[in-house]
């Protein structure tokens, strides 16, 4: 697909200033920029980059004024970064706007969808399934009976959605996410061995929740696993039975939450963090990358290392962990001085 930069600047409300009729197809970084390309420049580190690019196209703020000739065309805007990442929204949308229902797909006789959908090849939707408006759920995707999608979703190949799971509207589902797996749940028994307790619950997601690449959300023994609106989970998160989480909460790769806890909204969660069952973490609270959560958390605390404490407490301390060495060395030093006056 080829924009102008009139038409770009048509979306973005901005103003052109050089030739309107320039063409672009791709988009690139500014310091690495050639023909047919559109970059952007928000960050005064990079200005310099702006006079050499090859990039056709290079969205400023207003502003920008160039003190050097240059060659590419300028878009300006009142919010460089926010305007090229509007950009790419509609871009993405519209390289992504399938339709129809590819062959070979399973549909159940019971299966009910709306309009403007797009249906992968070898997808499969299950009896009772209940598909909204413009959802697209691409190739070798797995709906199980009775789950419901609303409008606008959408499900990227290889996700799996389990039945009588729940997804609001707007969501994104990334290939190999899985949602509605059976939750980790085993009795000891009088042999020694592990029963299986039956997960009878499922998955509800609310509106805009985005789900990362081969990140797994268990469904409920009994109930629901909860993700409210606007929860965003990077790629490879496991998210146990009956935990809920809270609206706008956003949570980095590799970490795992144990069953039955809840965290409520607005909490930001780094990578690698762990963090125990049956436990409750409040709104707004801030845990750092790799730690270990186990007991309750108050809103608005900020968290750091395993167990995890108080984050400015964690820099004090750190301080002295890594100087513990010379510390007890010098502790040392002092006891043998003692002993030797005695």
């Amino acid at each position: 697909m080829k924009f102008t930069a009139q038409q770009i600047a048509g979306i973005l409300e901005g103003e052109v200033v050089g030739n309107p009729d320039t063409e672009v197809s791709k988009v690139c970084k500014i310091e690495e920029g050639f023909k047919g390309a559109l970059t952007f420049l928000a960050n005064p580190k990079y200005t310099n980059h702006i006079y050499t690019t090859k990039a056709s196209i290079t969205i400023v703020n207003k502003t920008f004024i160039p003190d050097q000739q240059i060659s590419t065309t300028l878009i300006k805007v009142d919010d460089a970064y926010e305007a090229f990442s509007e950009l790419l929204r509609y871009y993405d949308q519209a390289k992504n706007n399938k339709l129809g229902i590819e062959q070979p797909v399973f549909i159940a006789k019971s299966a009910n969808y709306g309009k403007s959908i797009y249906l992968g090849a070898f997808s499969y939707i299950g009896a009772g399934v209940k598909i909204g408006n413009n959802v697209k759920i691409y190739p070798n995707s797995y709906i199980g009976d009775n789950a419901i999608i609303g409008d606008n979703t959408v499900v990227f190949s290889g996700a799996k959605i389990y039945s009588e799971c729940v997804i609001g509207q707007g969501c994104v589902i990334n290939s190999g996410a899985i949602i509605g797996a059976d939750g980790f749940g085993f009795a000891p028994n009088s042999n020694g061995q592990y029963s299986k307790v039956p997960q009878i619950g499922n998955v509800v997601l609310g509106d805009f929740v985005d789900i990362g690449a081969g990140t797994t959300i268990d469904r409920a023994t009994l109930g629901s696993t909860v993700i409210k609106d606007g929860v965003k989970l990077d790629n490879q998160i496991q998210i146990a039975h009956n935990v809920e989480i809270g609206k706008n909460t956003v949570i980095a790769a590799q970490t795992g939450v144990a069953g039955s806890t809840k965290i409520g909204a607005g909490c930001q969660i780094g990578g690698q963090v762990g963090i125990a069952g049956h436990i409750a973490i409040g709104n707004n609270v801030r845990i750092q990358a790799q730690s270990g959560i186990a007991r309750n958390i108050k809103d608005n605390e900020v968290l750091q290392g395993s167990p995890g404490f108080n984050y400015s407490d964690w820099n004090k301390s750190y301080v002295h962990f890594k100087n513990l060495p010379k510390i007890i060395k010098n502790i040392s030093e002092i006891e043998k001085k003692i002993d030797g006056n005695n």
